[in-house]
Protein backbone atom coordinates (compact mmCIF):
# COMPACT_ATOMS: atom_id res chain seq x y z
CA UNK A 1 0.00 0.00 0.00
CA UNK A 2 1.28 3.45 -0.89
CA UNK A 3 2.95 5.72 1.65
CA UNK A 4 0.41 8.46 0.85
CA UNK A 5 -2.42 6.59 2.61
CA UNK A 6 -0.34 6.08 5.76
CA UNK A 7 0.71 9.75 5.79
CA UNK A 8 -2.92 10.93 5.59
CA UNK A 9 -4.05 8.43 8.25
CA UNK A 10 -1.11 9.31 10.52
CA UNK A 11 -1.67 13.06 10.14
CA UNK A 12 -5.36 12.73 11.04
CA UNK A 13 -4.52 10.49 14.00
CA UNK A 14 -1.94 13.01 15.26
CA UNK A 15 -4.47 15.86 14.94
CA UNK A 16 -7.13 13.94 16.90
CA UNK A 17 -4.61 13.07 19.63
CA UNK A 18 -3.35 16.67 19.79
CA UNK A 19 -6.87 18.10 20.13
CA UNK A 20 -7.89 15.61 22.81
CA UNK A 21 -4.67 15.99 24.84
CA UNK A 22 -4.54 19.78 24.59
CA UNK A 23 -7.99 20.40 26.05
CA UNK A 24 -7.90 22.78 29.01
CA UNK A 25 -10.58 23.70 31.55
CA UNK A 26 -12.26 26.05 29.06
CA UNK A 27 -12.71 23.12 26.69
CA UNK A 28 -14.02 20.76 29.35
CA UNK A 29 -17.45 20.73 30.95
CA UNK A 30 -17.44 20.11 34.71
CA UNK A 31 -20.10 17.50 35.49
CA UNK A 32 -21.34 15.38 38.41
CA UNK A 33 -20.60 11.70 39.21
CA UNK A 34 -24.30 10.85 38.70
CA UNK A 35 -24.23 12.36 35.22
CA UNK A 36 -20.97 10.60 34.33
CA UNK A 37 -22.51 7.25 35.28
CA UNK A 38 -25.61 8.00 33.20
CA UNK A 39 -23.51 9.20 30.24
CA UNK A 40 -21.17 6.18 30.31
CA UNK A 41 -24.11 3.77 30.39
CA UNK A 42 -25.64 5.45 27.31
CA UNK A 43 -22.28 5.52 25.49
CA UNK A 44 -21.77 1.77 26.03
CA UNK A 45 -25.25 1.01 24.66
CA UNK A 46 -24.92 3.46 21.75
CA UNK A 47 -21.48 2.04 20.83
CA UNK A 48 -22.88 -1.51 20.79
CA UNK A 49 -25.83 -0.38 18.62
CA UNK A 50 -23.49 1.36 16.17
CA UNK A 51 -21.16 -1.68 16.11
CA UNK A 52 -24.18 -3.75 15.06
CA UNK A 53 -24.79 -1.27 12.23
CA UNK A 54 -21.18 -0.67 11.10
CA UNK A 55 -20.31 -4.38 10.95
CA UNK A 56 -22.98 -4.93 8.30
CA UNK A 57 -22.35 -1.92 6.04
CA UNK A 58 -19.23 -2.99 4.09
CA UNK A 59 -20.55 -6.50 3.40
CA UNK A 60 -24.19 -6.01 2.32
CA UNK A 61 -23.43 -5.49 -1.38
CA UNK A 62 -20.68 -8.15 -1.30
CA UNK A 63 -23.02 -10.72 0.28
CA UNK A 64 -25.74 -10.13 -2.30
CA UNK A 65 -23.22 -10.48 -5.13
CA UNK A 66 -21.93 -13.80 -3.72
CA UNK A 67 -25.53 -15.05 -3.85
CA UNK A 68 -25.43 -14.35 -7.60
CA UNK A 69 -27.57 -11.20 -7.80
CA UNK A 70 -26.76 -8.51 -10.36
CA UNK A 71 -26.57 -4.74 -10.01
CA UNK A 72 -30.24 -4.24 -10.84
CA UNK A 73 -31.52 -6.71 -8.25
CA UNK A 74 -29.10 -5.43 -5.60
CA UNK A 75 -30.20 -1.86 -6.38
CA UNK A 76 -33.83 -2.89 -5.79
CA UNK A 77 -32.88 -4.38 -2.42
CA UNK A 78 -31.17 -1.13 -1.38
CA UNK A 79 -34.14 0.96 -2.54
CA UNK A 80 -36.43 -1.33 -0.51
CA UNK A 81 -34.37 -0.55 2.60
CA UNK A 82 -34.61 3.23 2.18
CA UNK A 83 -38.28 2.99 1.13
CA UNK A 84 -39.06 0.92 4.21
CA UNK A 85 -37.30 3.48 6.40
CA UNK A 86 -39.44 6.21 4.86
CA UNK A 87 -42.82 4.42 5.11
CA UNK A 88 -42.80 1.99 8.03
CA UNK A 89 -39.97 3.69 9.94
CA UNK A 90 -41.99 6.89 10.27
CA UNK A 91 -44.93 4.97 11.79
CA UNK A 92 -42.74 2.93 14.15
CA UNK A 93 -40.79 6.05 15.15
CA UNK A 94 -44.07 7.83 15.97
CA UNK A 95 -45.19 4.91 18.12
CA UNK A 96 -42.01 5.46 20.18
CA UNK A 97 -43.44 8.74 21.50
CA UNK A 98 -46.68 7.08 22.57
CA UNK A 99 -45.60 3.54 23.54
CA UNK A 100 -42.21 4.44 25.04
CA UNK A 101 -38.70 5.20 23.78
CA UNK A 102 -37.03 2.37 25.76
CA UNK A 103 -39.44 -0.08 24.16
CA UNK A 104 -38.61 1.39 20.75
CA UNK A 105 -34.88 0.89 21.39
CA UNK A 106 -35.53 -2.77 22.27
CA UNK A 107 -37.63 -3.04 19.09
CA UNK A 108 -34.64 -1.72 17.13
CA UNK A 109 -32.44 -4.51 18.52
CA UNK A 110 -34.99 -7.25 17.78
CA UNK A 111 -35.77 -5.93 14.28
CA UNK A 112 -32.11 -5.63 13.31
CA UNK A 113 -31.26 -9.07 14.72
CA UNK A 114 -34.05 -10.58 12.59
CA UNK A 115 -32.67 -8.66 9.59
CA UNK A 116 -29.23 -10.20 10.24
CA UNK A 117 -30.74 -13.69 10.42
CA UNK A 118 -32.32 -13.28 6.94
CA UNK A 119 -28.83 -12.84 5.46
CA UNK A 120 -28.29 -16.59 5.81
CA UNK A 121 -30.85 -17.20 3.06
CA UNK A 122 -29.92 -16.81 -0.63
CA UNK A 123 -33.63 -16.43 -1.55
CA UNK A 124 -34.46 -12.98 -2.94
CA UNK A 125 -37.81 -12.69 -1.10
CA UNK A 126 -36.21 -13.47 2.27
CA UNK A 127 -33.45 -10.93 1.62
CA UNK A 128 -36.10 -8.37 0.66
CA UNK A 129 -37.84 -8.95 4.01
CA UNK A 130 -34.47 -8.43 5.67
CA UNK A 131 -34.01 -5.08 3.88
CA UNK A 132 -37.49 -3.94 4.98
CA UNK A 133 -36.67 -4.87 8.60
CA UNK A 134 -33.31 -3.11 8.27
CA UNK A 135 -35.02 0.05 7.02
CA UNK A 136 -37.35 0.11 10.03
CA UNK A 137 -34.38 -0.47 12.35
CA UNK A 138 -32.41 2.41 10.80
CA UNK A 139 -35.26 4.85 11.49
CA UNK A 140 -35.35 3.74 15.13
CA UNK A 141 -31.57 3.99 15.48
CA UNK A 142 -31.56 7.64 14.42
CA UNK A 143 -34.60 8.73 16.45
CA UNK A 144 -35.53 6.52 19.41
CA UNK A 145 -32.12 6.51 21.14
CA UNK A 146 -31.65 10.27 20.90
CA UNK A 147 -35.26 10.87 22.03
CA UNK A 148 -34.77 8.59 25.04
CA UNK A 149 -31.49 10.30 25.95
CA UNK A 150 -32.87 13.87 25.80
CA UNK A 151 -36.00 13.01 27.82
CA UNK A 152 -34.06 11.01 30.43
CA UNK A 153 -31.38 13.73 30.70
CA UNK A 154 -34.04 16.36 31.41
CA UNK A 155 -36.04 14.06 33.71
CA UNK A 156 -32.98 13.55 35.92
CA UNK A 157 -32.43 17.30 36.16
CA UNK A 158 -28.98 17.45 34.55
CA UNK A 159 -27.77 20.76 33.10
CA UNK A 160 -28.69 21.36 29.45
CA UNK A 161 -25.06 22.04 28.43
CA UNK A 162 -24.03 18.56 29.60
CA UNK A 163 -26.18 17.07 26.84
CA UNK A 164 -23.74 18.35 24.20
CA UNK A 165 -20.96 16.39 25.95
CA UNK A 166 -22.90 13.13 25.57
CA UNK A 167 -23.67 13.93 21.92
CA UNK A 168 -20.04 14.66 20.98
CA UNK A 169 -18.72 11.60 22.83
CA UNK A 170 -21.38 9.39 21.21
CA UNK A 171 -20.29 10.51 17.73
CA UNK A 172 -16.58 10.29 18.62
CA UNK A 173 -17.03 6.69 19.76
CA UNK A 174 -20.03 5.39 17.78
CA UNK A 175 -19.34 7.05 14.43
CA UNK A 176 -15.56 7.10 14.75
CA UNK A 177 -13.69 4.61 16.89
CA UNK A 178 -16.37 1.89 16.78
CA UNK A 179 -16.65 2.26 12.98
CA UNK A 180 -12.88 1.76 12.57
CA UNK A 181 -12.79 -1.23 14.94
CA UNK A 182 -15.89 -2.74 13.28
CA UNK A 183 -14.22 -2.49 9.87
CA UNK A 184 -11.09 -4.20 11.17
CA UNK A 185 -13.12 -6.87 13.02
CA UNK A 186 -15.25 -7.57 9.94
CA UNK A 187 -12.09 -7.89 7.85
CA UNK A 188 -10.69 -10.35 10.42
CA UNK A 189 -13.84 -12.50 10.28
CA UNK A 190 -14.19 -12.56 6.49
CA UNK A 191 -10.60 -12.48 5.20
CA UNK A 192 -8.28 -13.64 7.99
CA UNK A 193 -10.52 -16.33 9.52
CA UNK A 194 -12.35 -17.10 6.22
CA UNK A 195 -15.72 -17.39 7.95
CA UNK A 196 -17.61 -16.08 4.91
CA UNK A 197 -19.54 -12.87 4.19
CA UNK A 198 -22.37 -13.77 6.60
CA UNK A 199 -20.02 -13.77 9.64
CA UNK A 200 -20.14 -9.96 10.20
CA UNK A 201 -23.96 -10.12 10.32
CA UNK A 202 -23.82 -12.85 12.98
CA UNK A 203 -21.33 -10.77 14.98
CA UNK A 204 -23.61 -7.73 14.61
CA UNK A 205 -26.55 -9.73 16.01
CA UNK A 206 -24.43 -10.67 19.05
CA UNK A 207 -23.51 -7.03 19.77
CA UNK A 208 -27.15 -5.99 19.39
CA UNK A 209 -28.25 -8.73 21.81
CA UNK A 210 -25.70 -7.56 24.41
CA UNK A 211 -26.88 -3.96 24.02
CA UNK A 212 -30.52 -5.04 24.37
CA UNK A 213 -29.69 -6.85 27.63
CA UNK A 214 -28.14 -3.64 29.04
CA UNK A 215 -31.19 -1.59 27.96
CA UNK A 216 -33.61 -4.03 29.60
CA UNK A 217 -31.60 -4.15 32.84
CA UNK A 218 -30.63 -0.48 33.33
CA UNK A 219 -32.86 1.90 31.32
CA UNK A 220 -36.15 3.34 32.58
CA UNK A 221 -39.07 4.09 30.26
CA UNK A 222 -39.98 7.58 29.08
CA UNK A 223 -42.69 8.83 26.74
CA UNK A 224 -43.46 11.74 24.47
CA UNK A 225 -47.21 12.27 24.64
CA UNK A 226 -48.76 9.18 26.31
CA UNK A 227 -52.32 10.58 26.30
CA UNK A 228 -54.85 7.81 25.69
CA UNK A 229 -57.04 9.75 23.25
CA UNK A 230 -54.30 10.39 20.72
CA UNK A 231 -54.24 8.00 17.78
CA UNK A 232 -51.43 7.74 15.23
CA UNK A 233 -53.10 10.02 12.69
CA UNK A 234 -53.63 12.73 15.31
CA UNK A 235 -49.99 12.38 16.30
CA UNK A 236 -48.86 12.80 12.66
CA UNK A 237 -51.12 15.83 12.30
CA UNK A 238 -49.75 17.36 15.50
CA UNK A 239 -46.15 16.86 14.34
CA UNK A 240 -46.94 18.39 10.94
CA UNK A 241 -48.57 21.40 12.63
CA UNK A 242 -45.53 21.81 14.88
CA UNK A 243 -43.22 21.87 11.85
CA UNK A 244 -45.49 24.24 9.91
CA UNK A 245 -46.07 26.62 12.81
CA UNK A 246 -42.45 26.97 13.92
CA UNK A 247 -40.01 28.14 11.24
CA UNK A 248 -37.03 26.97 13.32
CA UNK A 249 -38.23 23.33 13.26
CA UNK A 250 -38.95 23.53 9.52
CA UNK A 251 -35.51 25.02 8.82
CA UNK A 252 -33.84 22.35 10.95
CA UNK A 253 -35.63 19.62 9.00
CA UNK A 254 -34.61 21.11 5.65
CA UNK A 255 -30.99 21.54 6.76
CA UNK A 256 -30.82 17.94 8.00
CA UNK A 257 -32.33 16.54 4.79
CA UNK A 258 -29.98 18.56 2.55
CA UNK A 259 -26.85 17.55 4.47
CA UNK A 260 -27.71 13.89 5.05
CA UNK A 261 -28.92 13.51 1.44
CA UNK A 262 -25.53 14.76 0.24
CA UNK A 263 -23.75 12.54 2.76
CA UNK A 264 -25.52 9.34 1.68
CA UNK A 265 -24.95 10.22 -1.98
CA UNK A 266 -21.25 10.67 -1.19
CA UNK A 267 -21.18 7.11 0.20
CA UNK A 268 -22.10 5.78 -3.28
CA UNK A 269 -19.78 8.16 -5.16
CA UNK A 270 -16.41 8.15 -3.40
CA UNK A 271 -15.26 4.77 -4.76
CA UNK A 272 -15.79 5.56 -8.49
CA UNK A 273 -14.41 9.08 -7.90
CA UNK A 274 -11.11 7.78 -6.50
CA UNK A 275 -10.78 4.95 -9.04
CA UNK A 276 -12.26 6.11 -12.38
CA UNK A 277 -9.85 3.84 -14.31
CA UNK A 278 -10.15 0.86 -11.97
CA UNK A 279 -7.17 1.99 -9.89
CA UNK A 280 -6.25 -0.38 -7.09
CA UNK A 281 -7.31 1.47 -3.92
CA UNK A 282 -7.49 0.01 -0.38
CA UNK A 283 -11.22 0.47 0.32
CA UNK A 284 -11.07 -0.70 3.93
CA UNK A 285 -8.12 1.52 4.82
CA UNK A 286 -9.71 4.55 3.11
CA UNK A 287 -12.96 3.89 5.01
CA UNK A 288 -10.98 3.81 8.28
CA UNK A 289 -9.30 7.09 7.26
CA UNK A 290 -12.71 8.69 6.67
CA UNK A 291 -13.87 7.57 10.10
CA UNK A 292 -10.73 9.03 11.67
CA UNK A 293 -11.51 12.33 9.93
CA UNK A 294 -15.02 12.10 11.41
CA UNK A 295 -13.47 11.61 14.86
CA UNK A 296 -11.42 14.77 14.26
CA UNK A 297 -14.66 16.63 13.52
CA UNK A 298 -16.42 15.37 16.65
CA UNK A 299 -13.37 16.38 18.75
CA UNK A 300 -13.59 19.90 17.31
CA UNK A 301 -17.35 19.93 17.95
CA UNK A 302 -16.90 18.99 21.61
CA UNK A 303 -14.51 21.93 22.02
CA UNK A 304 -16.85 24.33 20.28
CA UNK A 305 -19.94 23.22 22.22
CA UNK A 306 -18.13 23.44 25.57
CA UNK A 307 -17.88 27.21 25.11
CA UNK A 308 -20.68 29.78 25.08
CA UNK A 309 -19.26 31.37 21.92
CA UNK A 310 -19.47 30.72 19.02
CA UNK A 311 -23.00 29.30 19.11
CA UNK A 312 -23.87 26.12 17.22
CA UNK A 313 -26.13 28.08 14.86
CA UNK A 314 -23.19 30.33 14.00
CA UNK A 315 -20.31 27.94 13.34
CA UNK A 316 -22.47 25.47 11.41
CA UNK A 317 -22.81 28.06 8.62
CA UNK A 318 -19.03 27.78 8.09
CA UNK A 319 -19.13 23.97 8.31
CA UNK A 320 -21.72 23.77 5.51
CA UNK A 321 -19.73 26.14 3.27
CA UNK A 322 -16.51 24.12 3.83
CA UNK A 323 -18.32 20.83 3.13
CA UNK A 324 -19.81 22.33 -0.05
CA UNK A 325 -16.34 23.42 -1.24
CA UNK A 326 -14.81 20.00 -0.43
CA UNK A 327 -17.26 18.18 -2.72
CA UNK A 328 -16.41 20.57 -5.57
CA UNK A 329 -12.91 19.05 -5.77
CA UNK A 330 -13.87 16.20 -8.18
CA UNK A 331 -15.26 18.84 -10.58
CA UNK A 332 -12.22 21.13 -10.22
CA UNK A 333 -9.70 18.32 -10.70
CA UNK A 334 -11.65 17.10 -13.72
CA UNK A 335 -11.00 20.46 -15.42
CA UNK A 336 -7.49 21.25 -14.12
CA UNK A 337 -5.79 17.84 -14.02
CA UNK A 338 -5.40 15.80 -17.21
CA UNK A 339 -7.22 12.47 -16.79
CA UNK A 340 -5.08 9.34 -16.77
CA UNK A 341 -5.51 6.95 -19.69
CA UNK A 342 -3.82 4.03 -17.91
CA UNK A 343 -6.11 1.34 -16.59
CA UNK A 344 -5.44 -0.01 -13.11
CA UNK A 345 -2.33 0.96 -11.17
CA UNK A 346 -2.20 3.12 -8.05
CA UNK A 347 -4.29 6.17 -7.18
CA UNK A 348 -3.79 9.15 -9.50
CA UNK A 349 -2.70 12.68 -8.53
CA UNK A 350 -6.28 13.88 -9.02
CA UNK A 351 -7.49 11.01 -6.83
CA UNK A 352 -5.02 11.98 -4.10
CA UNK A 353 -6.33 15.56 -4.10
CA UNK A 354 -9.90 14.31 -3.97
CA UNK A 355 -9.08 12.02 -1.05
CA UNK A 356 -7.88 15.04 0.96
CA UNK A 357 -11.10 16.86 0.07
CA UNK A 358 -13.20 13.85 1.08
CA UNK A 359 -11.39 13.69 4.44
CA UNK A 360 -12.32 17.37 4.93
CA UNK A 361 -15.95 16.51 4.15
CA UNK A 362 -15.89 13.63 6.67
CA UNK A 363 -14.49 16.01 9.32
CA UNK A 364 -17.50 18.25 8.59
CA UNK A 365 -19.74 15.18 9.06
CA UNK A 366 -18.09 14.64 12.47
CA UNK A 367 -18.96 18.22 13.47
CA UNK A 368 -22.46 18.00 11.98
CA UNK A 369 -23.81 15.04 14.01
CA UNK A 370 -23.36 16.32 17.59
CA UNK A 371 -24.25 19.87 16.49
CA UNK A 372 -27.53 18.89 14.79
CA UNK A 373 -28.35 16.74 17.83
CA UNK A 374 -27.90 19.74 20.11
CA UNK A 375 -30.09 21.95 17.89
CA UNK A 376 -32.78 19.25 17.76
CA UNK A 377 -32.76 19.04 21.56
CA UNK A 378 -33.33 22.82 21.70
CA UNK A 379 -36.02 23.26 19.05
CA UNK A 380 -38.05 20.04 18.72
CA UNK A 381 -40.89 19.68 21.29
CA UNK A 382 -40.42 16.75 23.65
CA UNK A 383 -43.98 15.43 23.17
CA UNK A 384 -43.40 14.44 19.54
CA UNK A 385 -39.62 14.27 19.25
CA UNK A 386 -39.40 10.82 17.57
CA UNK A 387 -42.33 11.59 15.25
CA UNK A 388 -40.85 14.88 14.02
CA UNK A 389 -37.34 13.40 13.67
CA UNK A 390 -38.72 10.65 11.44
CA UNK A 391 -40.67 13.25 9.44
CA UNK A 392 -37.29 14.86 8.71
CA UNK A 393 -36.10 11.57 7.21
CA UNK A 394 -38.93 11.32 4.63
CA UNK A 395 -37.42 13.77 2.08
CA UNK A 396 -33.98 12.28 2.79
CA UNK A 397 -35.15 8.74 1.94
CA UNK A 398 -36.99 9.92 -1.19
CA UNK A 399 -33.84 11.72 -2.34
CA UNK A 400 -31.58 8.69 -1.76
CA UNK A 401 -34.03 6.36 -3.56
CA UNK A 402 -34.07 8.71 -6.58
CA UNK A 403 -30.25 8.90 -6.58
CA UNK A 404 -29.92 5.10 -6.34
CA UNK A 405 -32.39 4.61 -9.17
CA UNK A 406 -30.58 7.09 -11.44
CA UNK A 407 -26.99 6.59 -10.29
CA UNK A 408 -25.85 5.59 -13.81
CA UNK A 409 -27.88 8.26 -15.61
CA UNK A 410 -25.64 11.24 -14.75
CA UNK A 411 -21.85 11.82 -14.85
CA UNK A 412 -20.21 11.67 -11.45
CA UNK A 413 -19.23 15.36 -11.65
CA UNK A 414 -22.91 16.32 -12.01
CA UNK A 415 -23.78 14.29 -8.89
CA UNK A 416 -21.01 15.97 -6.86
CA UNK A 417 -22.10 19.37 -8.18
CA UNK A 418 -25.66 18.68 -7.03
CA UNK A 419 -24.42 17.69 -3.55
CA UNK A 420 -22.28 20.84 -3.36
CA UNK A 421 -25.29 23.02 -4.24
CA UNK A 422 -27.42 21.28 -1.59
CA UNK A 423 -24.75 21.89 1.06
CA UNK A 424 -24.49 25.56 0.10
CA UNK A 425 -28.29 25.80 0.37
CA UNK A 426 -27.98 24.29 3.86
CA UNK A 427 -25.56 27.09 4.83
CA UNK A 428 -28.09 29.72 3.64
CA UNK A 429 -30.87 28.08 5.66
CA UNK A 430 -28.52 27.84 8.65
CA UNK A 431 -27.91 31.59 8.38
CA UNK A 432 -31.68 32.14 8.52
CA UNK A 433 -31.95 29.82 11.54
CA UNK A 434 -29.23 31.84 13.26
CA UNK A 435 -31.15 35.05 12.57
CA UNK A 436 -34.40 33.80 14.15
CA UNK A 437 -32.97 31.46 16.82
CA UNK A 438 -33.75 33.86 19.68
CA UNK A 439 -37.34 34.51 18.60
CA UNK A 440 -40.08 32.75 20.61
CA UNK A 441 -42.07 29.98 18.97
CA UNK A 442 -45.14 31.03 17.01
CA UNK A 443 -47.23 28.65 19.07
CA UNK A 444 -45.95 26.14 21.59
CA UNK A 445 -46.91 22.49 21.61
CA UNK A 446 -48.99 22.73 24.78
CA UNK A 447 -51.14 25.51 23.29
CA UNK A 448 -51.70 23.52 20.09
CA UNK A 449 -52.66 20.44 22.09
CA UNK A 450 -55.09 22.45 24.23
CA UNK A 451 -56.65 23.98 21.12
CA UNK A 452 -57.08 20.55 19.52
CA UNK A 453 -58.69 19.21 22.71
CA UNK A 454 -61.17 22.08 22.78
CA UNK A 455 -61.98 21.51 19.10
CA UNK A 456 -62.73 17.78 19.53
CA UNK A 457 -66.28 18.18 21.00
CA UNK A 458 -67.18 20.38 18.03
CA UNK A 459 -66.14 17.60 15.66
CA UNK A 460 -68.45 15.20 17.46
Amino acid sequence: MELFYFVVFGALGALVAAIELSKNNKDRIITSPAFNSFKNNYLVVYSLMMAGDWLQGPYVYYLYSTYGFGKGEIGQLFIAGFGSSMLFGTIVGSLADKQGRRRACVTYCITYILSCITKHSPQYKILMIGRVLGGIATSLLFSAFESWLVAEHNKRGFEQQWLSLTFSKAIFLGNGLVAILSGLFGNLLVDSLSLGPVAPFDAAACFLAIGMAIILSSWTENFGDPSENKDLLTQFKGAAVAIASDEKIALLGAIQSLFEGSMYTFVFLWTPALSPNDEDIPHGFIFATFMLASMLGSSLASRLMARSSPRVESYMQIVFVVSSASLLLPIITNFLVAPSEVKGGSISFAGSLQLLGFCTFEACVGIFWPSIMKMRSQYIPEEARSTIMNFFRIPLNIFVCVVLYNVNAFPITVMFGMCSIFLFMASILQRRLMAISDKPKTENWAAMKERDTEAEPLND
